[in-house]
């Protein structure tokens, strides 16, 4: 008789055809961290994201794929030929240390102010709701800024916005990274898409579900026939309402019907957010509804703790976990949980300098001791 060994957090797995040294992933999170002019990835952030390194996979922070999809000022971009040289640096940096890295795609739609944009920001209908971003100040500088009223997007919007996914995801290849995550989740475009409050639309991406999820299904499809299935993710957030005063009671079963739709797409993993913002508990049923209608590799973030992330694991109901802020002050995260030492904390102050600024609250917080990095690479 034989018996299955259950999956822990620290076992290699296969994603798509990108060996992981183990099944931790590293959250996106902003961080804004540009060199200026032109929001370009610098030497900082190789620092940053090659101290993280151990994680089996690291998702970088959000990067807008033109212009005027980008929310956060300081953000780095992947459109330009300064972006992909930028990125050069972080993808070179991490796989000198053994760890695999996606780039997250992004586009924020109306989570934007003109002057971020450039241009009028957009979304699938010209609402706007209460909202801030991190955004120049008035009187300098930069701080939180209510968001500007968006203008609906035209045909021609949506197929040039499709051609801007697919294009950042051959500069996201030529800068080295190992794929590609497209950002469906926490109110961003792609979302506002999907959400009754945020499209009023009568055309073939308004209305009945299956319109909804139209563009998202389509932007998915574009990059998966550009780079292979296998370097493409998706997030998803159907249990999040952040950008959004109201809930959305479509948008978990719109979700499923969506995910039945990505399924022969072969995507690298679907990741789920959740847990943050304004939030619901996502239900045991859902996953194994989602497991009902999706087979490929599944990850979840948001809140995340070791117990909590072996029991996802052990249910099937996971196949990768993503930790956000425990990896902005412990870079040796993994190796912490593993031999089960007590993290820093993630306080005021780090909070603070989560978003501008420079090396202080980035790159200058502590391994448990010089040599954990080596150790921990050796292990794996």
């Amino acid at each position: 008789m034989t018996t299955s060994v259950k999956p822990t957090l620290f076992q290699p797995t296969l994603l798509g055809k990108v060996m992981l040294s183990n099944r931790i992933a590293m959250a996106p999170m902003t961080r804004s961290r540009t060199t200026q002019p032109g929001d370009v990835p610098n030497d900082m952030m190789a620092t940053y994201y090659a101290q993280r390194a151990t994680a089996g996979l690291i998702i970088t922070e959000g990067a807008p794929i033109s212009a005027v999809a980008r929310g956060y000022s300081l953000t780095p971009g992947i459109y330009t030929q300064a972006h992909i040289d930028g990125w050069k640096k972080t993808t070179k940096a991490v796989h000198e240390k053994g760890g695999k890295i996606f780039i997250q795609l992004w586009h924020v739609g109306r989570r934007s102010h003109d002057s971020i944009a450039g241009e009028q920001v957009v979304s699938a209908s010209a609402i706007k709701e209460p909202d801030q971003v991190f955004g120049p100040l008035a009187e300098g500088g930069f701080g939180m800024i209510e968001t500007s009223v968006p203008r609906a997007m035209t045909i021609d919007d949506i197929k040039e916005t499709i051609n801007d996914y697919v294009q950042a995801a051959k500069n996201a290849m030529e800068a080295g990274f190992d794929g590609v995550e497209l950002h469906g989740a926490h109110g961003y475009l792609l979302d506002q898409f999907m959400h009754l409050a945020s499209n009023q639309r009568n055309d073939n991406y308004g209305g009945s579900q299956e319109n909804r999820m139209r563009f998202l299904l389509e932007a998915t499809q574009a990059v998966v026939d550009e780079i292979g299935g296998d370097k493409v993710a998706l997030r998803l957030s159907p249990h999040v309402s952040e950008g959004y005063v109201n809930d959305d009671a479509e948008l978990v079963e719109l979700t499923l019907k969506a995910i039945e739709k990505l399924a022969p797409m072969n995507l690298a993993y679907l990741h789920f957010s959740e847990n943050i913002s304004k939030h619901v508990e996502a239900s045991e049923s859902f996953r194994q509804d989602v497991r009902g209608v999706y087979a490929n590799a599944i990850m979840v973030a948001g809140k995340m703790d070791k117990p909590k992330a072996q029991y996802l694991l052990e249910n099937n109901y996971v196949d990768l976990v993503a930790f956000g802020t425990p990896f902005v002050t412990n870079p040796d995260f993994v190796y912490r949980i593993q031999e089960d030492i007590s993290l820093a904390e993630f306080d005021a102050d780090a909070r603070l300098s989560l978003y501008g600024g420079d090396e202080k609250g980035y790159t200058d917080y502590p391994f448990v001791n010089d040599e954990t990095e080596l150790e921990f690479a050796a292990v794996s």
